[in-house]
């Protein structure tokens, strides 16, 4: 049995298999998702999930298993069952020997599935959100983690448009770090031809006013400071909720950017 008819044997993917199957059959006719989900009383991001699948093994939830302190000796595991040891008791140990600390129960069930000639349950990892991903992208190399590191990498193999992101990504980090705008020009070119329509229209905004662009690159004076203040006034406009007037609230400014100013003064002091 191959891991796809194991799937389709399951509660899941039976369901999965259904409303694929129910959803084609009403958009393949030329009925709209608006139509068809009414007709299969379905929410209509659900029609259109399924009928933008190839396959109903694309829908089908999966959800990420949770690590186990088996996982280290999975690959002994597969090795010792493909030199012809079976039996799960023995198994267990010599998986003790080797320092496994876990239960009997536990290696027998991970070896279940080499017994109806399925691979070992792999643990999988969740994928990145794309706000994960963009906050990865963004990082700078070297105050990344090595795992995240390692996950990105592997991620930007699978997504040939999510590497070019990359690589733009970090050449205008580039830029900002030399204060070095002249390369703006061919890099918003770039921008505009990689085929990838939101980097188009940023390339699009930022030509608007690409002499500011350029001088915010290659000086070093930012508007950070101001905005930090402003950031401030809207926090503790918001901590109050409407329950005092503006003295109260200049009061609180005043107090935060003097106690900041103390913290900044005692931090850059030298211990004696």
């Amino acid at each position: 049995m191959s891991v796809e008819d194991a799937a389709a044997d399951r509660r899941a993917g039976r369901h999965a298999r259904r409303l694929f199957d129910a959803v084609h059959t009403l958009t393949d006719a030329g009925l709209p998702y608006s139509a068809a989900a009414r007709e299969l009383s379905l929410d209509r991001k659900t029609v259109r999930k399924y009928a933008r699948a190839r396959s109903w093994q694309e829908v089908m939830r999966r959800p990420p298993r949770r690590p186990s302190t088996l996982d280290p000796y999975l690959d002994y595991l597969r090795q010792r069952w493909d030199e012809g040891e079976h039996s799960a008791k023995n198994l267990h140990q010599e998986l003790l020997s080797k320092g496994y600390l876990g239960h009997y129960q536990r290696v027998k069930m991970a070896v279940a599935p080499l017994r109806r000639g399925l691979p070992l349950d792999q643990p999988r990892e969740r994928p990145p959100s794309p706000r994960e991903a963009a906050r990865w992208i963004t990082t700078y190399p070297d105050r990344r983690s090595h795992h995240v590191s390692h996950r990105l990498h592997r991620l930007l193999e699978h997504c040939p448009e999510l590497k070019h992101t990359h690589d733009l990504v970090r050449r205008f980090a580039g830029m900002l770090d030399n204060c070095d705008a002249s390369s703006l020009p061919s890099w918003l070119d770039e921008l505009s031809h990689s085929r990838l329509a939101p980097l188009a229209g940023i390339a699009g905004a930022l030509r608007e006013d690409q002499h500011s662009v350029a001088q915010g690159i290659a000086t070093t004076y930012n508007s950070g400071v101001n905005e930090g203040r402003i950031t401030d006034v809207k926090l503790q406009k918001r901590l109050m909720a409407g329950r005092a007037g503006v003295p109260l609230l200049r009061h609180r400014v005043i107090l935060i950017a003097h106690l900041r100013r103390r913290y900044a003064d005692r931090s850059t002091t030298a211990p004696r």
